[in-house]
């Protein structure tokens, strides 16, 4: 299945924050360094990029998984597709945290806390007004006598 435009803007929207998210979380290991707190080694830089591999494959995997939903005519296959895709970037997740874990070439909180940047970047975008929800295309813009919509909607493809 070929991703859609507008599937592939918000693909590499996360992309793009997560690597940013995830020199961030660098950044953050090495202060921590410097203050004795926590070893900056390679296994904190491919923890770091792994995560952050797996996270943006979670977020690719959802966005073909919603693509082909909203293709399918029934309803009940439509829910049973979602809800496969949905265990299956969890196992994903999952997966990468316990062989974070068990190899010793990873450090495990670098490791798992890209998982999170999806979200975090989900937020930031509604938070700067940069993602349209489905209220904001029916009511682009406010009118005077109406006060504005609080721009916290939920985020959907």
């Amino acid at each position: 299945m070929k991703l859609q435009e507008a599937s592939k803007k918000e693909v590499k929207r996360i992309a793009v924050g997560s690597i940013i998210c995830g020199v961030l979380e660098l950044a953050g290991f090495f202060l921590l360094h410097l203050l004795g707190v926590v070893r900056f080694t390679h296994k904190v830089v491919l923890g770091a990029a792994g995560g952050v591999g797996v996270a943006v494959l979670s977020f690719l995997m959802l966005c073909l998984a919603v693509q082909k939903a909203v293709d399918t005519q029934d309803e009940k296959l439509r829910k049973s597709r979602m809800q496969l895709s949905y265990n299956l970037r969890l196992f994903l997740q999952a997966g990468w945290v316990v062989l974070a874990f068990l190899l010793p070439c990873f450090n495990v909180l670098a490791a798992a806390a890209p998982l999170l940047f999806p979200t975090v970047i989900i937020f930031y975008l509604q938070q700067k007004g940069k993602l349209v929800t489905p209220s904001e295309r029916k009511n682009p813009e406010p009118s005077d006598e109406e006060e504005p919509e609080d721009r916290l909607g939920t985020f959907e493809i």
